[in-house]
């Protein structure tokens, strides 16, 4: 692929600059020294060195930093959950308000701009965006943790207690129980999170190919803060947009590790632990070192490629072996119920089920918020010249839709499992292993398995070398072709952070950090909704 082709150079097929976006910007990169880096210089400072004291300070005292960041999440997610419930809202209404209204008709990169991709290409890449590891993770797991605890009910008689009124029709009836389980599960996986990444792919699609503006998140404020932009508010917005982005990475990548190591464990019998988790991120770090230094190679593609074909293979077996007549049936019901229940829980206010609305939804919602400079980034440079009702309407449905059957194809599965062949294994095994309980009652289990460890190590490393790229983007200030060596060094603290998160806690430390980026970042990407609506009003439509 040449640079002419790439969506993120500002050549070819762009549209002249809007004058009134284009002062000042040239000040704002630095070139440092004989290794000629090429950094925005107070930018990548600070967030440089807010990492590497974040990692030291939580090598040196894992002791006294676990109840810390239990803590921090458990009273940020308790106290703040409304806010993030409401955030969400406020951009599910924001996309659909732009669908409908004469600024849908704006096109990408302006009104002669052509799509760089044919609708097939463009959707399997909207499609792969919206696959990682987290679908590997939560798959089976999210619906057979909200079937089974008092959210969503069991099949037992014994009398499950309920505080979310929509559950009493659920206690002791398993098909009811599932269908809220899953409709819980499909809203923190379809439309709410994608309207979060719509939002601020819009917002960097807009700025830098309509108004020429380097492809960084500051760009983004520039019709509310003006010249500002290039000065020290641009300047603790893109910081901000680097720490969300690292410590969202972070949790994916322990997420990952943490799944990686009860896989190996299950198939081959190495011990579980901390050990053998920080094993295998410093090892698949490696790996997405070897990625960074090569580029986006052959065999890098290659590599992507095969782990997409493994992801359908995977995905469709299940379907071919499991229940196939209740996956096909209990999609469409399954969307139903999503769509039937979505009032009540995207409902910021009076809300009493506090495990579900503070644990899960508080935290997905911060962790996507964090993810969205990343997934924002890569879903704008792919959709030049699509309109954007067509954006907005393609980046809420495709990936909504595949989130939703792939949950159906492996929760659903996992509940019957449960319901019909009485199998309880699947259910009481801890979350990272619950994948491969119920691969091992479909046939082929040891094969199939091994290509989930393959899968979520694979996703693992991509996560990492495209992560090491955004965050070096929005440290250089907007420039999409920095040096090598400062792709290798955020790609190596993603490793690092990922380690001492994992020492400092687990998965509470993982999540506590997702949650406290995710929460000053909301408020930025909050800003950006509004900014982005008014710079598409001086748009010709």
């Amino acid at each position: 692929m040449t640079d002419n082709n790439d969506p993120m150079v500002p050549d070819g097929k762009v549209t002249p600059i809007d004058t009134d976006y284009q002062i000042g910007q040239d000040n704002i990169l630095l070139n440092v020294g004989p290794f000629g880096l090429d950094i925005h210089n107070r930018v990548f400072a600070i967030s440089a060195l807010t990492i590497i004291a974040f990692v030291v300070l939580t090598l040196m005292f894992q002791n006294q930093v676990e109840p810390l960041f239990s803590g921090v999440r458990n009273w940020l997610t308790t106290n703040v959950d409304w806010f993030f419930i409401s955030a969400a809202n406020v951009f599910v209404l924001t996309c659909i308000a732009l669908v409908v209204s004469p600024l849908g008709r704006v096109r990408l990169g302006g009104t002669e701009a052509t799509p760089d991709y044919s609708y097939l290409s463009w959707f399997s890449m909207l499609f792969a965006a919206g696959m990682g590891i987290g679908l590997m993770f939560y798959g089976v797991s999210e619906p057979l943790t909200h079937f089974g605890t008092s959210f969503a009910g069991t099949a037992t008689e014994n009398g499950v207690r309920t505080d979310w009124a929509p559950l009493a029709g659920a206690i002791g009836n398993a098909e009811s129980a599932e269908r809220l389980a899953m409709a819980a599960t499909i809203y923190h996986w379809a439309l709410h999170p994608w309207a979060i990444y719509a939002v601020m792919g819009l917002g960097l699609a807009l700025f830098s190919f309509n108004k020429g503006l380097p492809l960084t998140i500051r760009s983004v404020f520039y019709p509310i803060l003006g010249e500002r932009v290039w000065g020290w508010p641009g300047h603790i917005i893109d910081i901000l947009a680097v720490l969300a982005t690292l410590f969202g990475l972070a949790t994916s990548l322990g997420l990952g590790a943490s799944q990686a190591a009860s896989g190996l464990h299950y198939l081959f019998g190495i011990p579980l632990g901390e050990t053998t988790q920080i094993v295998l991120v410093i090892g698949i770090t490696a790996l997405a070192l070897i990625s960074v230094m090569k580029g986006l190679d052959a065999g890098v593609k290659k590599l992507s490629e095969i782990n997409m074909m493994l992801a359908f293979i995977l995905l469709f077996f299940v379907v071919i072996v499991g229940p196939t007549l209740a996956i096909a049936t209990g999609f469409v019901d399954n969307i139903v119920a999503y769509f039937q229940y979505l009032p009540e829980l995207a409902n910021p206010v009076g809300r009493e089920d506090s495990n579900f609305s503070s644990g899960w939804t508080a935290f997905y919602w911060a962790w996507w918020i964090s993810w969205s400079p990343f997934v924002g980034m890569f879903i704008a440079r792919v959709s030049r010249g699509r309109t954007v009702r067509e954006f907005i309407i393609s980046v809420l449905l495709i990936p909504s839709i595949a989130g939703a059957f792939w949950m159906t194809v492996f929760g659903g599965t996992a509940i019957k499992q449960v319901v019909v062949d009485g199998y309880q294994k699947v259910i009481e095994a801890d979350l990272p292993l619950q994948l491969f309980y119920m691969l091992d009652a479909l046939p082929m289990s040891s094969i199939t398995s091994f290509i989930a460890i393959v899968l979520v190590i694979v996703f693992f490393v991509t996560s990492s070398d495209s992560g090491s790229l955004v965050i070096d983007v929005i440290a250089a200030g907007g420039k999409v072709d920095a040096p090598t060596p400062q792709r290798v060094f955020w790609c190596l603290f993603e490793g690092l952070v990922a380690i001492a998160l994992i020492l400092g806690g687990g998965l509470v430390a993982l999540q506590a950090m997702a949650v406290s980026t995710g929460l000053p970042f909301t408020i930025v990407l909050l800003i950006a909704a509004f900014s982005t609506i008014k710079g598409l009003m001086s748009e010709p439509r």
